[in-house]
């Protein structure tokens, strides 16, 4: 994620916080931050079966060990189109 998009997304989360109760803030905002998490998990993970010179990083049973998550629902993929 480039630091101009993450301060713009910050600034955003501010700007929505001012305006709204924290009980309520909580719904809008734990829905990205656990696609944040799972995300990281997900490239940690692909990061370490490149690393394996056994592990098949393109391979998707690969990954149900851990958790079954597409590569498409990847943040990085959210937030960098295909073109």
């Amino acid at each position: 994620m480039t630091q101009e998009l993450q301060k713009t997304l910050w600034a955003t989360a501010d700007k929505l916080r001012n305006n709204m109760d924290a009980a309520e803030y909580k719904h809008v905002v734990l829905g990205p931050i656990f696609l944040k998490y799972i995300s990281d998990k997900f490239e940690e993970l692909q990061n370490r079966l490149k690393n394996d010179d056994l592990a098949d990083p393109d391979d998707k049973d690969e990954y149900l060990s851990e958790f079954n998550l597409s590569k498409k629902c990847s943040l990085s993929k959210i937030f960098t189109p295909d073109i």
